[in-house]
């Protein structure tokens, strides 16, 4: 979900995570690179 670009709070609740570092495990075996993430302010 997290690669599909899924907010990390929905997918805290979604697993049930009191705390959200738990979640943030998850975003360090993820294939994306981040530096292809774009800001949503290079929009404006």
């Amino acid at each position: 979900m997290l690669e599909n670009g899924t907010n990390i709070r929905a997918v805290q609740e979604l697993m049930g995570h009191k705390d959200v570092k738990t979640t943030e495990i998850y975003t360090h075996v993820m294939d994306k690179d981040i530096n292809a993430v774009q800001s949503p302010l290079d929009a404006l």
